[in-house]
Protein backbone atom coordinates (compact mmCIF):
# COMPACT_ATOMS: atom_id res chain seq x y z
CA UNK A 1 0.00 0.00 0.00
CA UNK A 2 2.15 2.97 -1.36
CA UNK A 3 -0.94 5.84 -1.24
CA UNK A 4 -3.89 6.99 0.38
CA UNK A 5 -6.53 5.30 -2.13
CA UNK A 6 -5.27 2.00 -2.12
CA UNK A 7 -5.02 2.24 1.70
CA UNK A 8 -8.72 3.53 1.55
CA UNK A 9 -9.91 0.11 -0.42
CA UNK A 10 -7.72 -1.84 1.29
CA UNK A 11 -9.38 -0.76 4.89
CA UNK A 12 -12.75 -0.60 3.37
CA UNK A 13 -12.20 -4.82 2.04
CA UNK A 14 -12.02 -5.10 5.49
CA UNK A 15 -15.15 -3.31 6.89
CA UNK A 16 -13.47 0.23 7.85
CA UNK A 17 -14.41 2.85 6.04
CA UNK A 18 -12.01 5.72 6.31
CA UNK A 19 -11.45 9.23 5.18
CA UNK A 20 -8.56 10.75 3.17
CA UNK A 21 -6.98 12.42 6.25
CA UNK A 22 -7.04 9.04 8.03
CA UNK A 23 -5.53 7.07 4.80
CA UNK A 24 -2.96 9.98 4.42
CA UNK A 25 -1.67 9.40 8.15
CA UNK A 26 -1.48 5.85 7.79
CA UNK A 27 0.51 6.39 4.44
CA UNK A 28 2.77 8.52 6.36
CA UNK A 29 2.92 6.24 9.36
CA UNK A 30 3.97 3.25 7.56
CA UNK A 31 6.82 4.96 4.83
CA UNK A 32 8.20 6.92 8.07
CA UNK A 33 7.70 4.11 10.45
CA UNK A 34 6.55 6.30 13.00
CA UNK A 35 3.34 5.56 16.06
CA UNK A 36 0.24 6.78 15.00
CA UNK A 37 -1.82 8.76 17.61
CA UNK A 38 -5.13 8.73 16.94
CA UNK A 39 -7.14 11.06 19.31
CA UNK A 40 -11.01 11.45 19.71
CA UNK A 41 -14.10 10.80 21.40
CA UNK A 42 -14.94 7.91 22.66
CA UNK A 43 -16.82 5.24 20.17
CA UNK A 44 -15.73 6.93 16.59
CA UNK A 45 -14.03 4.63 15.39
CA UNK A 46 -10.02 4.73 17.14
CA UNK A 47 -9.54 0.91 17.91
CA UNK A 48 -11.03 -0.18 15.19
CA UNK A 49 -8.39 1.53 12.62
CA UNK A 50 -5.82 -0.96 14.15
CA UNK A 51 -7.87 -3.42 14.24
CA UNK A 52 -8.74 -3.24 10.39
CA UNK A 53 -4.72 -2.65 9.83
CA UNK A 54 -4.11 -6.14 11.18
CA UNK A 55 -6.74 -7.24 8.59
CA UNK A 56 -5.05 -5.84 5.95
CA UNK A 57 -1.62 -6.46 6.67
CA UNK A 58 -2.80 -10.23 7.65
CA UNK A 59 -0.19 -9.94 10.57
CA UNK A 60 -0.93 -9.94 14.63
CA UNK A 61 -3.16 -7.52 16.34
CA UNK A 62 -0.71 -6.87 19.79
CA UNK A 63 -3.31 -4.95 22.36
CA UNK A 64 -2.27 -3.06 25.08
CA UNK A 65 -5.14 -1.82 27.45
CA UNK A 66 -4.12 1.06 29.23
CA UNK A 67 -5.55 1.72 32.72
CA UNK A 68 -4.73 3.84 36.51
CA UNK A 69 -1.87 2.26 37.97
CA UNK A 70 -0.48 0.56 35.06
CA UNK A 71 2.87 -0.52 35.50
CA UNK A 72 5.98 -2.46 33.48
CA UNK A 73 5.79 -5.51 34.72
CA UNK A 74 2.27 -5.79 33.11
CA UNK A 75 3.41 -4.19 30.23
CA UNK A 76 6.49 -5.31 29.26
CA UNK A 77 7.43 -8.75 30.96
CA UNK A 78 6.97 -10.88 34.11
CA UNK A 79 8.85 -13.84 35.59
CA UNK A 80 6.66 -16.81 36.07
CA UNK A 81 7.11 -17.20 39.63
CA UNK A 82 5.64 -20.06 40.71
CA UNK A 83 7.40 -22.12 38.00
CA UNK A 84 10.43 -20.65 39.17
CA UNK A 85 9.39 -21.77 42.87
CA UNK A 86 9.31 -25.56 41.86
CA UNK A 87 12.55 -25.78 39.75
CA UNK A 88 14.36 -24.38 42.88
CA UNK A 89 12.16 -26.80 45.56
CA UNK A 90 13.19 -29.26 42.59
CA UNK A 91 16.83 -29.00 42.13
CA UNK A 92 17.29 -27.80 46.20
CA UNK A 93 20.75 -28.76 47.31
CA UNK A 94 22.48 -27.88 43.78
CA UNK A 95 24.61 -25.02 42.62
CA UNK A 96 22.80 -22.13 43.50
CA UNK A 97 24.23 -19.99 40.86
CA UNK A 98 23.31 -22.50 38.64
CA UNK A 99 19.56 -22.87 39.97
CA UNK A 100 19.53 -19.16 39.33
CA UNK A 101 20.73 -18.80 35.48
CA UNK A 102 17.97 -21.59 35.25
CA UNK A 103 15.40 -19.98 36.63
CA UNK A 104 16.17 -16.93 35.31
CA UNK A 105 16.06 -18.05 31.20
CA UNK A 106 13.65 -17.48 28.61
CA UNK A 107 11.69 -20.70 29.70
CA UNK A 108 9.97 -18.55 32.91
CA UNK A 109 9.75 -15.05 30.80
CA UNK A 110 6.07 -14.15 30.51
CA UNK A 111 6.23 -11.92 27.65
CA UNK A 112 3.43 -9.27 28.21
CA UNK A 113 2.53 -6.78 25.07
CA UNK A 114 5.29 -4.79 24.71
CA UNK A 115 7.65 -7.24 24.41
CA UNK A 116 5.86 -9.57 22.65
CA UNK A 117 5.27 -6.61 19.70
CA UNK A 118 9.11 -6.45 19.16
CA UNK A 119 9.78 -9.94 19.53
CA UNK A 120 7.69 -11.30 16.38
CA UNK A 121 9.33 -12.43 12.75
CA UNK A 122 6.66 -10.41 11.19
CA UNK A 123 5.80 -7.01 12.11
CA UNK A 124 2.42 -7.25 14.38
CA UNK A 125 0.22 -3.76 15.02
CA UNK A 126 0.69 -3.05 18.38
CA UNK A 127 -2.64 -1.45 19.93
CA UNK A 128 -1.62 0.96 22.83
CA UNK A 129 -5.26 1.62 23.74
CA UNK A 130 -6.24 4.70 25.82
CA UNK A 131 -2.62 5.74 26.71
CA UNK A 132 -4.09 9.01 28.16
CA UNK A 133 -5.75 6.46 31.22
CA UNK A 134 -2.15 5.74 31.81
CA UNK A 135 -0.10 7.72 34.30
CA UNK A 136 3.06 10.10 33.65
CA UNK A 137 5.31 7.53 34.43
CA UNK A 138 4.41 4.70 32.11
CA UNK A 139 4.13 7.24 29.62
CA UNK A 140 7.97 8.11 30.00
CA UNK A 141 8.52 4.61 30.00
CA UNK A 142 6.57 4.03 27.23
CA UNK A 143 8.38 6.78 25.24
CA UNK A 144 11.74 5.05 25.81
CA UNK A 145 10.28 2.04 24.41
CA UNK A 146 8.99 3.56 21.59
CA UNK A 147 12.07 5.75 20.77
CA UNK A 148 15.08 2.41 20.54
CA UNK A 149 12.80 -0.65 20.11
CA UNK A 150 14.73 -2.52 22.71
CA UNK A 151 13.89 -2.93 26.56
CA UNK A 152 16.75 -3.78 29.31
CA UNK A 153 15.74 -7.16 31.38
CA UNK A 154 18.61 -7.42 34.00
CA UNK A 155 18.47 -10.98 34.29
CA UNK A 156 19.02 -11.32 30.28
CA UNK A 157 20.26 -8.05 29.01
CA UNK A 158 18.96 -6.14 26.23
CA UNK A 159 16.84 -7.12 23.79
CA UNK A 160 16.65 -5.60 20.37
CA UNK A 161 13.24 -5.61 18.19
CA UNK A 162 13.40 -8.41 15.50
CA UNK A 163 10.80 -6.29 13.65
CA UNK A 164 9.62 -3.16 14.18
CA UNK A 165 5.64 -3.36 14.87
CA UNK A 166 3.22 -0.37 13.47
CA UNK A 167 2.07 1.25 16.59
CA UNK A 168 -1.33 3.05 16.79
CA UNK A 169 -1.79 4.48 20.28
CA UNK A 170 -5.35 5.78 20.72
CA UNK A 171 -6.47 8.65 23.31
CA UNK A 172 -9.90 9.90 24.64
CA UNK A 173 -8.45 13.57 25.78
CA UNK A 174 -8.85 12.57 29.17
CA UNK A 175 -6.02 14.25 30.11
CA UNK A 176 -3.43 16.25 28.32
CA UNK A 177 -0.55 13.86 26.55
CA UNK A 178 2.83 15.33 27.17
CA UNK A 179 4.63 16.65 24.34
CA UNK A 180 7.63 14.41 24.34
CA UNK A 181 5.31 11.83 23.29
CA UNK A 182 3.19 14.23 20.90
CA UNK A 183 6.10 14.97 19.43
CA UNK A 184 7.13 11.14 18.98
CA UNK A 185 3.95 10.20 16.68
CA UNK A 186 2.44 11.27 13.68
CA UNK A 187 -1.11 12.88 14.72
CA UNK A 188 -4.52 12.35 13.47
CA UNK A 189 -7.99 13.25 14.98
CA UNK A 190 -10.95 11.01 14.38
CA UNK A 191 -14.15 12.85 14.64
CA UNK A 192 -17.86 11.53 14.10
CA UNK A 193 -18.17 11.09 10.73
CA UNK A 194 -20.31 12.53 8.74
CA UNK A 195 -23.66 10.99 7.02
CA UNK A 196 -22.97 9.88 3.76
CA UNK A 197 -19.15 8.16 5.36
CA UNK A 198 -21.68 6.72 8.38
CA UNK A 199 -24.32 5.38 5.98
CA UNK A 200 -21.53 3.64 4.13
CA UNK A 201 -20.53 1.71 7.39
CA UNK A 202 -23.52 0.61 8.10
CA UNK A 203 -23.61 -0.74 4.74
CA UNK A 204 -20.52 -2.72 5.07
CA UNK A 205 -20.91 -3.88 8.34
CA UNK A 206 -24.49 -4.80 8.67
CA UNK A 207 -25.92 -7.54 6.62
CA UNK A 208 -29.23 -6.39 5.20
CA UNK A 209 -29.15 -3.09 5.38
CA UNK A 210 -30.37 -1.00 2.77
CA UNK A 211 -28.46 2.00 1.37
CA UNK A 212 -32.27 3.56 1.81
CA UNK A 213 -32.24 2.27 5.25
CA UNK A 214 -28.48 3.46 6.12
CA UNK A 215 -28.87 6.81 4.77
CA UNK A 216 -32.39 7.08 7.06
CA UNK A 217 -29.93 5.70 10.37
CA UNK A 218 -27.32 8.14 9.50
CA UNK A 219 -28.90 11.28 9.32
CA UNK A 220 -30.81 9.97 12.43
CA UNK A 221 -28.04 9.66 14.36
CA UNK A 222 -26.90 12.68 13.38
CA UNK A 223 -29.44 14.73 14.50
CA UNK A 224 -29.30 12.98 17.91
CA UNK A 225 -25.74 13.98 18.17
CA UNK A 226 -26.74 17.87 17.95
CA UNK A 227 -28.83 17.63 21.19
CA UNK A 228 -27.50 18.21 24.40
CA UNK A 229 -26.56 14.62 25.26
CA UNK A 230 -24.29 13.15 28.27
CA UNK A 231 -22.91 10.08 26.32
CA UNK A 232 -22.97 10.96 22.52
CA UNK A 233 -23.54 7.97 20.58
CA UNK A 234 -20.27 6.80 18.88
CA UNK A 235 -20.49 4.71 15.57
CA UNK A 236 -20.66 1.63 17.45
CA UNK A 237 -24.16 2.39 18.95
CA UNK A 238 -25.04 3.33 15.29
CA UNK A 239 -23.96 -0.18 14.22
CA UNK A 240 -26.10 -1.59 17.03
CA UNK A 241 -28.80 0.68 16.20
CA UNK A 242 -28.71 -0.55 12.60
CA UNK A 243 -28.45 -4.46 13.60
CA UNK A 244 -31.24 -4.50 16.17
CA UNK A 245 -33.37 -2.07 13.33
CA UNK A 246 -32.79 -4.33 10.55
CA UNK A 247 -33.12 -7.43 12.85
CA UNK A 248 -36.78 -7.07 13.10
CA UNK A 249 -37.55 -6.52 9.98
CA UNK A 250 -37.34 -2.40 9.60
CA UNK A 251 -36.70 -1.05 6.53
CA UNK A 252 -38.04 2.56 6.59
CA UNK A 253 -37.82 4.73 9.63
CA UNK A 254 -40.53 6.58 8.60
CA UNK A 255 -43.11 3.61 8.64
CA UNK A 256 -42.16 2.67 12.02
CA UNK A 257 -41.74 5.87 14.50
CA UNK A 258 -42.61 3.74 17.57
CA UNK A 259 -40.22 1.02 16.89
CA UNK A 260 -37.68 3.70 16.43
CA UNK A 261 -38.69 5.10 19.75
CA UNK A 262 -38.52 2.23 21.91
CA UNK A 263 -34.96 0.68 20.30
CA UNK A 264 -32.69 3.99 21.23
CA UNK A 265 -31.98 2.02 24.26
CA UNK A 266 -29.15 1.31 21.75
CA UNK A 267 -27.80 4.64 21.19
CA UNK A 268 -28.44 6.49 24.51
CA UNK A 269 -26.08 5.07 27.66
CA UNK A 270 -27.56 7.18 30.23
CA UNK A 271 -30.79 7.72 32.36
CA UNK A 272 -30.22 11.50 31.91
CA UNK A 273 -30.26 11.25 27.67
CA UNK A 274 -33.08 8.97 27.62
CA UNK A 275 -35.37 11.50 29.44
CA UNK A 276 -34.10 14.39 27.27
CA UNK A 277 -34.85 12.22 23.98
CA UNK A 278 -38.37 12.32 24.32
CA UNK A 279 -40.73 11.16 21.90
CA UNK A 280 -41.65 14.27 20.78
CA UNK A 281 -37.63 15.36 20.22
CA UNK A 282 -37.57 12.02 18.77
CA UNK A 283 -40.62 12.55 16.25
CA UNK A 284 -38.82 15.85 15.60
CA UNK A 285 -35.55 14.63 14.49
CA UNK A 286 -37.26 11.76 12.58
CA UNK A 287 -39.43 14.29 10.68
CA UNK A 288 -36.25 15.76 9.11
CA UNK A 289 -35.07 12.30 8.13
CA UNK A 290 -36.03 12.11 4.79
Amino acid sequence: MNNREEIAQALAASGYIADGELATAISLMQLLRRPLLLEGEAGVGKTEVAKALASVHKTELIRLQCYEGLDQSAALYEWNYQRQLLSIQAHRGEDADAIEDQIFSEKYLLERPLLAAIRRDKPPVLLIDEIDRADDEFEAFLLELLSDFQVSIPELGTISAITIPHVVLTSNGTRELSDALRRRCLYHYVDYPDVDREARIILARIDGATPSLSLQIARMVEGIRKEELRKVPGVAETLDWAAALVGIGVSDLQQTPETVYETLMCLLKTHEDKSRLTREVTMRILGKVA
